[in-house]
């Protein structure tokens, strides 16, 4: 096991090179590219970075670097808030946003092949043609490697399931280069174990996936945006749980502090009530639409919800949408100079008002700004917690906090 910095030797560098037909670098500004993502965590910088253009050649670069005991990090877009890309070690950052091919579409099978490096929006704007949508949304316009390597889910979690949900088949090379192929073409599958969920959130440490098949799904006929505001965060949250609970069909809800709202509004030019406040969106026929709007309202007022409102206009849709995939960036621009911690905690749906309100109680006894939202189907929420980079001192005691946190949950 590696358990400090490897950096390689100019014949290493070399024999690289001969292994790929993408770049190899040891550039300053592509190692400092690569040793940092969007996370408050301080930057490391691999010894190099290696882009491969195929299956193949991530095979001879990994079975190389095991012979050699170098450390190797997948990369795709960066876009972690978490550290995943990080090469704590040094070694290599194994770039694979030069395998950025959409391989094939199958509107009949509702199924797609790409690879690695392509990025989700790229994807969706691919089968909009075909009136299909991948739709796993995250936020960030994350690689399809990176999102299957993390377990990705997001804001449509709660209609349209996970990555593990909708990740069919793999192809993926093992740390000796040996390559695998996992999963079937089918969303049913019992020959075997499935491999294809196990590497699925295995962020890199059993393999690096260098192949995907994907469900997709048709374009909603009609989609609609409604938001209702609660005098408390804990409120709002009890409410949504119940809407999951009554089993309407909602494709999106989420929930934000009313310090969230105060920074999206700044960030994105919105007016919204500085409140706790729900986000959801509706799929479907437009009587469908109007129906399942009209239930959540019923819902929401029971548990004190207010100014409840809802649209059809996509334009407004796509805008509220927007802000709410802004929340970290808005909450970075309200504090210029400072990064953000960004906790990521999932309990049962039972809990999520509970744990939210001892998140909000704990974080409040502390100097550091924050703001907490979360995604309501999956009871998962995230706690952006403000640090001065300049500053270690304050990570470190920010990691005390996760911690202590993470204990009283």
């Amino acid at each position: 096991m590696v358990n400090k910095r490897v950096d390689l030797s100019p014949e290493q560098i070399e024999h690289l090179k001969s292994l790929v037909t993408g770049l190899v670098s040891t550039n300053e500004t592509v190692l400092d590219q690569h040793g940092r993502d969007e996370s408050a965590i301080p930057p490391v910088r691999p010894s190099a970075v290696v882009m491969p253009k195929s299956t193949e050649e991530v095979s001879k670069v990994l079975s190389y670097c095991n012979a050699q005991k170098i450390p190797v990090v997948a990369f795709g877009a960066g876009s972690s808030l978490e550290g995943h890309v990080l090469p704590l070690f040094g070694g290599v950052s194994l770039d694979l946003t030069e395998m950025n091919k959409i391989i094939e579409i199958r509107p009949d099978d509702l199924l797609v092949r790409v690879e690695p490096g392509v990025h989700r929006v790229a994807l969706n704007e691919k089968l909009s043609s075909s009136g299909l949508f991948f739709s796993v949304d995250p936020g960030a316009d994350a690689t399809l490697g990176g999102m299957a390597a993390t377990g990705a889910a997001g804001t449509t979690t709660v209609r349209y399931g996970s990555m593990r949900d909708n990740v069919l088949a793999l192809t993926a090379v093992l740390a000796d280069g040996t390559i695998i192929k996992t999963g079937r073409e089918t969303r049913k599958l019992s020959a075997g174990y499935d491999l294809t969920r196990l590497l699925v959130g295995s962020e890199g440490t059993l393999a690096v996936i260098t192949e995907l098949t994907l469900r997709v799904f048709g374009i909603p006929e009609k989609m609609a945006a409604a938001i209702v505001r609660f005098n408390t965060l804990a409120d709002g949250v009890t409410a949504a749980t119940a809407i999951v609970r009554s089993g309407i069909s909602i494709a999106r809800c989420e929930f934000l502090d009313a310090k969230c709202i105060k920074n999206v509004n700044a960030h994105d030019g919105l007016n919204l009530t500085e409140m706790p406040t729900l986000f959801f969106e509706f799929h479907g026929s437009p009587a469908g639409v109007a129906e399942d709007a009209a239930s959540v309202k019923s819902i929401v007022e029971e548990f004190g919800g207010s100014e409840f409102e809802w649209t059809t206009d996509e334009g407004a849709r796509r805008k509220l949408w927007q802000a709410r995939h802004n929340a970290y960036w808005a909450g970075i621009a309200a504090n210029p100079g400072k990064r953000a911690v960004s906790t990521d905690a999932a309990v049962p749906l039972s809990k999520l008002s509970d744990a939210v309100t001892v998140a909000n109680q704990l974080l409040s006894k502390h100097p550091y700004p924050y703001s907490i939202l979360g995604h309501v189907a999956d009871a998962n929420f995230h706690c952006f917690i403000v640090t001065d980079p300049a500053k270690p001192e304050e990570l470190e005691d920010v990691r005390h906090i996760t911690h202590e946190l993470t204990m009283k949950m």
